[in-house]
């Protein structure tokens, strides 16, 4: 599965490790996944989704909202 969010499309950075003799290497940041079962509100069922922790608190205000969307 890809280390890529449902809800937001946030994807991992890439980037450098500097050491204190100014050595680069290369780094990943990876976007904080979690694997989450939530119900689809356009259909109805159960689904398995690989979600950020700011899309959980999205998808919370959009239910809090009456907002229709769909997991897919």
């Amino acid at each position: 599965m890809a280390k890529k969010c449902a809800i937001t499309g946030k994807t991992p950075l890439t980037g450098n490790n500097v050491s204190h003799s100014n050595v680069k290497t290369k780094r990943r940041q990876n976007p904080n996944l979690q694997k989450k079962r939530l119900m689809n509100p356009i259909t109805g069922r159960l689904e398995t989704i690989m979600v950020t922790a700011r899309g959980l608190r999205t998808l919370a205000k959009w239910q809090k909202e009456g907002k229709k969307y769909d997991l897919k």
